[in-house]
């Protein structure tokens, strides 16, 4: 019974050792622009059952309940939350958030990468990029500004205008088109503020900002993070807390293995 109660309270441990990385991650970006925190869902484990509910005794009379034990937990998943973050007004032209639902598209290597992180700037061609030392990334589809503009402007449904040198009208030169997915939690997470496609996100559903169902851009201002530190401080608490139970079963079972082992010698 007590290497059972070892191998159950280990299992909890291991689960709330993973759910302790997750919250430590959600922390560690909590000023990361436009991070989306994630949750640890837990599940109970596979049952023994010594006695099914419903058995009939010796008068034929039903039993109301059952006996079984269970064999521990573990993570069922991680859960992101996407919900939108709160907005920073920074005055930078290229500085682009999404109020609503939708994703930037990014181009990636030979596929399209997803973002909520707005930071972009201009390459030396004058194309938009993710502002990055890493790499280079351009927008998609892609949007470049002439050497001679004076003013950009970015509407709300992603349009692109200038006014260059010698000029007192605005030109469009290209619209910025955001996707949106039917399940964004079937993203997969790749670092960088980039997302991928898998079979679980479902296509994008790619087109104009505000249409359809996709938020409208604001230029000069970036998403925030959605993390809440006092909330995962609290998660982190109670995390630690439940660790720290399932270890102190650990050392209780070791200590009634090892009184079991000592009555066994006599």
């Amino acid at each position: 019974m007590s290497l059972r109660a070892l191998q159950t309270a280990a299992t909890g441990m291991e689960a709330h050792l993973f759910s302790l990385d997750v919250v430590a991650n959600n922390l560690a970006n909590a000023g990361t622009t436009a991070f989306k925190g994630s949750r640890s869902n837990f599940q109970d484990l596979y049952y023994e059952h010594i006695k099914l509910p419903g058995a009939a005794d010796a008068q034929g009379q039903l039993s109301p309940i059952g006996q079984a034990v269970g064999l521990g937990s573990r993570i069922a998943g991680t859960e992101v939350d996407h919900a939108e973050g709160s907005l920073q007004q920074t005055g930078k032209t290229f500085d682009i958030a999404i109020v609503g639902d939708g994703f930037f598209q990014i181009q990636g290597d030979g596929v399209t990468l997803y973002t909520r992180a707005g930071t972009f700037t201009k390459n030396d061609q004058g194309q938009l990029v993710m502002a990055s030392a890493d790499r280079g990334r351009l927008l998609e589809p892609n949007i470049s500004i002439p050497p001679d503009a004076t003013d950009v402007i970015i509407t709300s449904d992603g349009n692109v205008s200038v006014r260059q040198a010698g000029s007192e009208t605005l030109n469009q030169i290209g619209t910025i088109q955001t996707a949106r997915f039917v399940n964004p939690q079937g993203l997969i997470q790749l670092g960088d503020n980039l997302y991928g496609l898998t079979d679980a996100s479902g296509q994008p559903l790619q087109g104009v900002p505000g249409t359809d169902g996709r938020g409208e851009l604001r230029s000069g201002f970036l998403e925030q993070s959605n993390v809440e530190p006092v909330r995962e401080l609290v998660g982190l608490i109670k995390t630690q807390r439940n660790f720290e139970l399932n270890s102190q079963v650990v050392q209780a079972a070791d200590q009634a293995l090892q009184l079991i082992a000592n009555l066994r010698r006599f």
